[in-house]
């Protein structure tokens, strides 16, 4: 009998496998990132993993992707509580977008670079409307300036899971 080299994985939820990966990714690095940021960052691939969190409904019923360039635009007319979720919402989905789906962006016509900064920018904005993230004072101000390192983390732990786009998204759909 053949000896599969497949593993199963027991974790006590989607969230903490994200954290544990991203935490192993990241001790490997020369600068590891703080653990908050890592904590953070397996929170949003846990929210993404439910596909109705990364697409949003047209009034026709329809289901896109999210337009991040107008959203941060138009979140500026909101209220103050309106606009915290939209920033962190616009963030988020731009963290995720260009980590775990980096590949897909480069057969957009807008690159990564677009994308990355809508992020960053969404969180610097965040930070003046949400003071702290668990206690830590400028937290999204900071976070702003760890995203391209922590999309590269990503998309090292989407490389290591094998999985590509239309497989995570199948199985997303599944879920939901």
């Amino acid at each position: 009998m053949k000896k599969s080299n497949s593993s199963i994985c027991l974790e006590a939820s989607l969230q903490a496998y994200f954290f544990d990966e991203l935490r192993r990714i990241n001790q490997k690095r020369q600068e590891p990132l703080p653990d908050l940021s890592i904590y953070y960052s397996s929170l949003v691939m846990d929210r993404f993993s439910l596909s109705n969190q990364y697409f949003e409904k047209q009034e026709d019923g329809r289901v896109r992707e999210k337009t991040l360039g107008i959203k941060l635009l138009k979140s500026e007319g909101l209220s103050e509580s309106e606009k915290r979720r939209e920033l962190r919402d616009i963030g988020d989905t731009a963290l995720f977008l260009c980590g775990y789906f980096s590949n897909s962006i480069n057969e957009k016509i807008i690159d990564i670079n677009y994308y990355c900064e809508i992020g960053r920018t969404a969180y610097r904005k965040l930070d003046s409307y949400q003071e702290s993230f668990y206690d830590y004072k400028g937290f999204f101000q900071h976070f702003s300036k760890q995203f391209h390192e922590l999309t590269n983390m990503m998309s090292l732990l989407q490389s290591d899971c094998n999985l590509n786009e239309e497989q995570f998204l199948l199985f997303a759909k599944d879920v939901s």
